[in-house]
């Protein structure tokens, strides 16, 4: 099997010497603390060149924000649903693990927007980050209304004069086209998305062409409309996900990686991280912290120190920036990103209300007019899960924003699902009574800093400028890469690669 992280030309050398290196390779023992998919990915294209890797996972199962609920009998994703189709590293991934046949494309059906005067309305087609390239559109008019209207379309009579200057999308949609199309179109789509104000995301990151075509069309909607070419894709439609769930995903990268002879530790927490000559000591802790998922019990891991060759962290911010402050100093004059708490509870409803998909593939939500800040009907969207279903239906209620906690955080279950039911009646439009609830779950997590965020690019090229200067160590995970599997993929292979490359050959 090749290296998948391999850097193209370097084939020729490392085929000369082929088995010194197959050799050198053998004996190398790497630690990888954490079990998401930054580490496991690091951890499987390490394995692939005949090394030892060893996977430090804290909670309960490997995955991270990639992990399977359950409810009534039936499986389904509860955490990340899909992945971005952009740049293709994610489908190669699911290519090279052998699911390709479990790659599946969304139903069609489009997303609503709650929290405007009407109630609710199907969000518009063909525009981008929620920016309409047609003020005028019955779609759009029915969100923002004829006054939005009216004031979105002076954005043709305003001179590009300030381009180059504005990277807030917020404030560039205002300033551009007003207040409606910010809060009720923009606002939904990033907060959604990227669980961001708009004012808060920037938009070389969010839409990097965008300030360029603007400056060519003269206007911010003719500028959307040389982007999409008057397309009529809804958002969020680049994406695809797998029969059966993502967490298949999770499950071919640890069998890849136990195939190769490597392995993978759950309910093991380490501890801490010491130098030790040339190599690296990871300490585990004796037990794993009360909080892990699925009241899983002590840690696998032994409590005595191990010795590696180097280390990979992909553990979230906090714990990466306490694991390396011994080591790299520097990293600490680098700000940390804030991690918006994020909780989605999914709902199993015996309801034939919802078997006509009243609003579509789920709803996002005006900022402030909603405890939840979306919906997925997932049965809806996936028709995988629509054929295991049956008669039910599963709705994902999502809670919690950048500066927001969920609503339900102090909530124990049974309040949280119903609040996520009450939720779920007032966006879908219908209602949902208690007693065609058929099972709940509940599932946490800490989001890295959304990577639209304004200066969480340099926050991150910064704080990887800082650990690349320190020997046999390496990091990656969605708080460097970016969030989103389409930039945790590449990320982690490229880091991976650092490291092997530094072991070979340094």
């Amino acid at each position: 099997m090749t290296d998948p992280g391999a850097k193209a030309g370097s084939d020729a050398p490392e085929a000369a010497h082929a088995p010194e290196l197959a050799e050198r390779a053998a004996r190398l023992r790497v630690a990888v603390v954490g079990g998401g998919i930054a580490g496991l990915v690091a951890a499987e294209a390490v394995a692939a060149i005949g090394a030892h890797a060893t996977v430090f996972e804290a909670q309960g199962r490997a995955g991270g924000a990639v992990q399977p609920g359950e409810a009534d009998g039936l499986v389904f994703d509860a955490g990340a649903e899909s992945f971005a189709v952009r740049g293709g590293h994610v489908r190669a991934l699911i290519d090279d693990l052998g699911l390709g046949d479990r790659v599946r494309t969304p139903q069609p059906g489009g997303a609503w927007v709650a929290g405007i005067p009407s109630g609710a309305a199907p969000l518009p087609k063909g525009g981008l980050l929620g920016i309409p390239a047609n003020p005028f559109a019955e779609d759009v008019r029915r969100v923002i209304g004829w006054r939005g209207t009216w004031r979105a379309w002076l954005d043709r009579l305003r001179p590009p004069l300030t381009i180059g200057h504005d990277h807030s999308l917020g404030r560039l949609v205002h300033k551009r086209m007003g207040p409606r199309v910010r809060d009720r179109l923009v606002a939904p789509v990033s907060t959604g998305v990227y669980s961001a104000h708009p004012d808060d995301i920037d938009v070389d990151v969010a839409a990097p062409a965008l300030n360029a075509a603007l400056t060519r069309a003269g206007s911010l909607s003719g500028a959307v409309a040389e982007l999409t070419g008057g397309s009529e894709r809804a958002p969020g439609a680049a994406v695809q996900g797998l029969e059966g769930g993502m967490a298949g995903l999770v499950d071919a990268l640890v069998a890849r990686i136990e195939l190769l002879g490597s392995e993978v530790r759950t309910a093991a927490p380490v501890e801490a991280l010491y130098r030790d000559g040339d190599g690296w000591t990871v300490r585990v802790a004796e037990s794993a912290p009360a909080e892990v998922a699925d009241g899983a019990g002590p840690g696998d891991g032994p409590a005595e120190p191990e010795l590696f060759d180097a280390v990979i962290l992909a553990a979230d911010e906090a714990t990466a920036r306490r694991l390396l402050a011994p080591h790299v100093p520097a990293l600490a004059a680098v700000a940390a990103g804030s991690s918006p708490r994020i909780e989605i509870v999914t709902l199993v409803l015996d309801a034939p209300v919802l078997d006509a998909a009243p609003r579509g593939s789920g709803v996002l939500t005006v900022p402030g007019s909603h405890t939840a800040k979306a919906l997925t009907h997932s049965t809806a969207k996936w028709a995988w899960l629509r054929e295991r279903a049956g008669s039910r239906h599963v709705v994902r209620v999502s809670f919690g924003s950048q500066g927001e906690e969920p609503a339900t955080a102090a909530l124990d279950d049974e309040a949280a699902a119903a609040l996520a039911l009450a939720e779920a009646s007032a966006l879908l439009g219908v209602e949902l009574r208690p007693e065609q609830l058929r099972g709940s779950h509940r599932s946490r997590f800490v989001q890295a800093q959304p990577s639209a965020v304004l200066g969480a690019a340099e926050r991150r090229s910064a704080a990887a400028a800082a650990i690349a200067d320190a020997p046999g160590i390496a990091a990656t995970g969605a708080w460097l890469s970016g969030t989103g599997l389409a930039q945790v993929v590449p990320h982690a292979r490229a880091e991976a690669e650092r490291i092997r490359h530094a072991l070979l050959w340094g």
